[in-house]
């Protein structure tokens, strides 16, 4: 039997929920949450013997044999480094921590207790990702020399600032929170990590738009797309300081070149990648299917004129379970770690790069524009 908790029950926390599967030896047994109303849910839910804390430390005391982190992420190096203490294998969200001294905390903390830290990076188990990671292995556009990724955001300014997202304290900058997910995959696409990042940023739109006040309720965090646009809303966070439009320029050390680039006031949402190889070129229509809509990937490999479809198109039908059919597999990986199986999803050092590049980035757009190298990690 393998027995499972949780930290941070709402939210992203739905993942660990998913894995509750008694009838194969998997349990939730027991969750932390400051929500009261999720109380009632998850008594519902999983029966009047379920553990319910406010406090993880009394969730880390509990017979458990793994804890899911879902906490916000201001709050991941804690938690994790009192999980890593309290010897219980995670399954840590991204991003791994706020700063690379964080990132390094829990990585030497792991090695040193040989506690078993699984991240969250479930995009690199998208269809749409995984497809184009194989065309580049099988060498469909020969070698991966640029990679431009475009993410388009119309739900920023409902799920980011409204809530802790918008303050620097708490998130460093999106380019690190939203981001890491996209930095994780350019470095998984082109094989190799970032080693030097320059950035340029600004706010320029929800800084302008009204607030709520310190003492009022914070709003429930919903994606409504009547919601535009944003100079129609309001209610925003006192505090804004946290950049709306931003982009990086990546050097990798395997010398490939990337730029990202994020926007939180756009009418739509998605990422859209190419991957430029000597060969050929791949790019992404939609991340991951959905209900509304099939994703597909791309291939251009012979000479042309304007072809919006290219030479080949590979489209995915709609999956159950969470982000187009990843959550499920990350959820069989985490299981993987845990029976000491070899895994498919991102490392520690994976993760550690992603928030890296994210990190420096921003102090790179918030100071002139300078470029910053990336540390390596230190032993």
């Amino acid at each position: 039997m393998i027995r499972i908790g949780v930290i941070g029950a709402e939210g992203r926390g739905v993942i660990a929920q998913r894995l509750h599967n008694p009838e194969n030896g998997i349990t939730l047994t027991a969750a932390c949450t400051l929500h009261p109303e999720r109380i009632a849910h998850l008594r519902e839910k999983f029966g009047p013997e379920f553990f319910i804390t406010g406090d993880y430390r009394e969730l880390l005391r509990r017979p458990l044999d793994a804890v899911f982190i879902c906490t916000p992420d201001y709050l991941h190096e804690e938690h994790a480094l009192a999980a890593i203490e309290a010897g219980v294998a995670i399954y840590l969200e991204k991003p791994m921590a706020i700063t690379p001294e964080g990132c390094d905390r829990i990585i030497r903390a792991a090695k040193a207790r040989g506690v078993a830290v699984y991240m969250g990076h479930n995009m690199r188990f998208f269809p749409v990702m995984r497809k184009m990671k194989e065309l580049i292995e099988a060498g469909r556009i020969g070698q991966v020399q640029t990679i431009w990724c475009r993410h388009f955001i119309s739900y920023g300014g409902d799920a980011y600032f409204r809530d802790w997202h918008s303050e620097r304290r708490f998130s460093h900058g999106l380019l690190l929170q939203k981001g890491a997910h996209d930095i994780d995959i350019i470095h998984w696409l082109a094989g190799g990590y970032t080693s030097r990042v320059v950035g340029m940023g600004k706010l320029s739109v929800y800084d302008k738009l009204p607030r709520r006040r310190p003492e009022d309720p914070q709003p429930s965090v919903a994606f409504n797309r009547d919601n535009w646009p944003p100079k129609a809303t309001g209610n925003y966070s006192p505090v804004i300081e946290v950049e709306d439009s931003s982009m990086i320029l990546m050097q990798l050390a395997n010398g490939v070149q990337a730029s990202y680039l994020q926007c939180h006031y756009t009418p739509d949402d998605c990422r859209n990648y190419t991957i430029i190889g000597t060969e050929g070129r791949i790019e992404n229509h939609g991340g991951a299917s959905s209900e509304e809509y099939a994703a597909s990937v791309h291939l251009w490999n012979r000479r042309t004129g304007y072809n919006d479809q290219g030479h080949e198109v590979f489209t995915f039908p709609y999956l159950e379970g969470g982000h187009g059919g990843a959550d499920p597999l990350i959820n069989e990986d985490f299981l993987r770690m845990l029976r000491g199986e070899p895994l498919e999803g991102a490392t520690l050092l994976d993760a550690r790069a992603s928030v890296l590049a994210g990190y420096y980035g921003t102090e790179s757009l918030r100071n002139g524009n300078c470029p910053y190298d990336i540390p390596p990690f230190v032993e």
